[in-house]
């Protein structure tokens, strides 16, 4: 007993090691965009319109592709530091920015008709027009996403993760100086904002990009390589899987949200599922640090050949996390008629918000597993299954039956949430039970394969003792 514990405390250690500095650098990461939207507010109601739809739909698509594109790196690079083979990161690091720069380069048509798309949509022109012009300024926040990911993948394939925080906390001060300099005081309006955000983004990359040449990586980086360019169709196979597999969790909420909206008294209804969702996506920052926390601890013992451990380290990241979500949950549950006066003073506001406050517990509790188990899928390799899962749970499931909650029996956005909850769950359930029900070994003898054949055959190094 004594010996469990210890190795459970051994394990929490080097998942929070992880998952700390992750879980601080994504909410240093999204508060710039939070800090962007708030000096526009300032601009006025218009200004503050339109950069939300530009952020919340078009920027938040091409953050999310580039972002699942990016997480193949979790898997291989993960896998390949388990085993020892160093000198493959580097290679499979420009491999993802080949194939992240040429995604961003085929996305940036959505940021130029950015304007059109949201008229067909049925938006506002106004808002359309002054959206679209912000989407053009905010080009080179596409390729910065493409640059930043695969380089934040290789760190936190290697646990180099503390550095990240460091950098995402300084640009974060910078850019409200900047923001408050060209945005306030100049007067440069969201033209102003655009840059800022442009400068911001780069300046992450630049930073990132620095540390990485710097010499603390003699292995995994040896300078740039024409290798990179060989064997490129199993890392896209992957890449798309990865990309897949995380968009279609996105979109189920962005189709909630518009589903929300096709309700009688939208403002109203609308109103209260933000408000939930704002405190949902604090939550889910947790349980995102434990996702990559055990993303790379599974795929470096499947890399390592310790199955048993790769195990283990499941057991303990998901459990923690589940433990912290339970404490969100009851939080929430005991302060369900006060956390809306946080974001409104409007008594039907107010009210419809605190009747979702036991759909919110719920789901908060239930994303402190589920991205957790995703993290497992990342770290085995298992995208191309989980998109399946996805589909089936959310958009044969979760969607229809909000439908019919929501409009033919009308429950309003109770009755949406209930059926996108029902999809939640029964997801987690199927990744629960694969998860649980999986073959470690199995999973490393594959893993080992894995970094053979997708990595491709010009990584392999000969063996100094045979010369083959």
């Amino acid at each position: 007993m004594e010996r469990i514990a210890k190795k459970s405390w051994e394990e929490s250690k080097t998942t929070w090691r992880i998952a700390g500095p992750v879980i601080l650098t994504a909410v240093l990461q999204c508060t710039v965009g939070f800090v962007t939207v708030a000096f526009a507010g300032h601009l006025g109601k218009l200004e503050l319109a339109a950069v939300s739809i530009a952020q919340g739909v078009v920027e938040g698509f091409g953050y999310g592709i580039l972002l699942g594109m990016g997480s193949a790196l979790e898997t291989l690079c993960g896998q390949a530091v388990g085993a020892g083979q160093f000198q493959m990161l580097g290679i499979y690091m420009q491999r993802s920015w080949i194939i992240c720069g040429v995604t961003a380069l085929v996305l940036t048509p959505v940021y130029v008709f950015t304007s059109p798309m949201l008229k067909l949509l049925h938006q506002s022109e106004d808002i359309s027009d002054v959206a679209g012009k912000y989407t053009r300024w905010a080009i080179p926040q596409l390729f910065a996403y493409a640059m930043n990911f695969p380089l934040q993948k290789f760190y936190q394939s290697q646990t180099k993760v503390w550095v990240m925080t460091a950098i995402a906390g300084v640009v974060l001060a910078i850019h409200v100086l900047l923001n408050w300099v060209f945005v306030t005081k100049l007067g440069y309006g969201l033209f102003g904002a655009a840059m800022v955000g442009n400068v911001s983004w780069w300046l992450i990359n630049l930073a990132q990009f620095v540390y990485l040449v710097s010499g603390f990586f003699p292995e995994a980086w040896t300078g740039f390589s024409l290798a990179a360019f060989k064997n490129l169709a199993a890392f896209v196979k992957l890449s798309l899987a990865s990309a897949i597999m995380l968009c279609l969790e996105l979109w189920y909420y962005t189709a909630v949200i518009i589903m929300v909206g096709l309700l009688e008294n939208p403002e109203t209804q609308v109103g209260a599922i933000s408000i939930c969702m704002n405190y949902q996506l604090w939550a889910l920052m947790v349980a995102l640090g434990f996702n990559a926390a055990v993303s790379v601890r599974v795929s470096n013992e499947l890399g390592a050949n310790h199955p048993k451990a790769a195990k283990f380290s499941v057991i303990i990241a998901v459990s923690t996390s589940a433990f912290i979500g339970l404490i969100f949950m009851i939080i929430v549950l005991v302060e369900r008629k006060q956390l809306p006066k946080f974001f409104t003073d409007v008594p039907e506001l107010i009210r419809e918000t605190s009747k979702l406050g036991y759909l919110l517990g719920a789901t908060i509790f239930l994303n402190s597993v589920q991205p957790v188990l995703s993290g497992v899928a990342i770290g085995a390799g298992w995208q191309s299954l989980v998109a399946f899962i996805n589909i089936g749970c959310y958009y044969f499931v979760g969607l229809p039956l909000g439908a019919i909650f929501g409009f033919k029996l009308k429950l309003n956005a109770l009755g949406i949430w209930v059926g996108m909850l029902v999809g939640t769950l029964l997801q987690t359930v199927i990744l629960v039970v694969i998860t649980f029900r999986t073959k470690w070994q199995k999973e490393a003898m594959l893993a080992e394969e894995r970094i053979r054949v997708w990595g491709g055959q010009v990584e392999i190094q000969p063996n100094p003792g045979t010369g083959k």
